[in-house]
């Protein structure tokens, strides 16, 4: 199995990363080798992906990663870089190869000294004398500051240094960025595509992950979990109720404080998971005593540990709010699909009963304005508004229609 296996859906991708992957390969060979390089290359220093949530992004980013990083002897006789077992590879996939940096954030934002940190780290010589790849899973979170610092170094690029870029779309990335970096765009991938992978590659039974697939409309991240938690599948069942709870203005308000008080829980258990262990493991490297006094001067330390874990608490609220409205999005897109007769198929086939009902009962222009107030609620969101004061607003323009 290669290192492109795990690019669902992706042929048109995988193509061009493979030969990218070949050219770099033949450049680190002619560089061991001391033979000329061939001017026409389909290699680059910076590289951008971009497509729908659960296209897989940062899959196609670290399999690239792992092509550039392996060693298999295949490579001698012809054989394409990125075999999927040996050690560059394995390494680079399960994230510990010392040349692949993976940049990932569980908070609102990456800030400027984050990115310093990252350039600094770009300009050093590859451990593996092949190449430094750095990957930034969440470019669009680049505050400004970060961008024109990350900037500076995608124009004057070290030799063997690779930058890897993902976010949801091109526009979510400066302008001055994104005119510097290969772009690559990722479809959302085929219902049929991500059932076969749960089937072949967790062990899902088939109608479990055709169901799970087929509700979270190609979302491969989305589906996995749906299938293997069954607290997902309950929050997701919890909200696909609410369409049918909002007949009054006081149902309408239940309803909204329910979607936050589960969005909040999620962040707790994350907070638990989390939280307690790194504060103990922050604790024992400024050395505080059994007691737990802690030595002077580390006030300021645990401080900025604690704001990152409110950030942390605060963006993990938000995601789970973001996949309730994507699941109520699903919903109503279906009962739209109902409205004009469309072949279209179902996210939510075990509702038929109550889809068909909504759809009987109201128009398409109703279904759609339902739709529109959803992606308010999220723009909202976006935005910083207090998610009560969004989700309530929402709520009602559900039942006004």
């Amino acid at each position: 199995m290669t290192v492109w296996d795990d690019l669902v859906g992706q042929e048109k991708v995988s193509v061009q990363l493979d030969a990218a992957a070949r050219d770099a390969d033949a450049q680190v060979t002619a560089v061991a080798d001391h033979t000329p390089v061939a001017e026409a290359s389909k290699m680059t220093h910076a590289w951008l992906f971009t497509g729908p949530p659960g296209s897989g992004r940062s899959t196609a980013a670290r399999a690239f990663a792992a092509a550039l990083q392996c060693v298999s002897p295949d490579r001698a006789l012809g054989g394409s870089p990125g075999c999927g077992f040996c050690d560059g590879c394995h390494t680079s996939l399960i994230g510990t190869h010392a040349d692949v940096q993976i940049i990932r954030t569980d908070l609102l934002s990456i800030g400027v000294k984050e990115t310093r940190d990252l350039v600094r780290r770009a300009q050093m010589s590859p451990a593996g004398r092949r190449w430094q790849v750095i990957i930034v899973e969440d470019a669009d979170r680049l505050t400004e500051g970060a961008g024109n610092v990350l900037l500076k170094a995608i124009e004057e690029p070290a030799p063997r240094t690779v930058w890897l870029l993902c976010a949801p779309s091109i526009e979510d990335v400066l302008p001055t960025i994104r005119s510097r970096c290969r772009h690559l765009t990722l479809r959302t991938p085929p219902v049929d595509a991500v059932a076969d992978v749960l089937v072949r590659r967790d062990g899902i039974e088939p109608d479990v992950a055709a169901a799970v697939a087929r509700a979270t409309q190609g979302h491969i991240g989305r589906a996995r979990r749906l299938a293997t938690d069954e607290r997902a599948r309950a929050r997701r069942a919890a909200v696909l109720k609410l369409p049918l709870r909002v007949d009054d203005v006081g149902a309408c308000l239940k309803a909204a404080q329910e979607l936050i008080d589960a969005a909040s829980e999620d962040a707790k258990q994350v907070a638990e998971e989390t939280d307690v262990k790194e504060t103990e493991d922050m604790k024992a490297a400024l050395g505080a005593s059994q007691g737990g006094r802690m030595p002077r001067g580390t006030a300021g330390v645990m401080k900025e540990l604690e704001d990152k874990q409110k950030r942390r608490k605060t963006r993990t609220q938000r995601d789970s709010l973001d996949l309730a409205l994507i699941d109520l999005t699903a919903f109503y897109r279906d009962v739209l699909a109902l409205q004009f007769g469309t072949s279209l198929a179902l996210a939510n086939t075990e509702m038929r009963d109550t889809l068909d009902r909504l759809a009987r009962g109201s128009s398409p222009e109703t279904t759609l304005r339902r739709i529109e107030a959803i992606a308010a609620c999220r723009e909202a969101l976006d935005r910083n508004v207090a998610p009560l004061l969004a989700v309530e607003a929402m709520t009602m323009a559900l039942r006004a229609g």
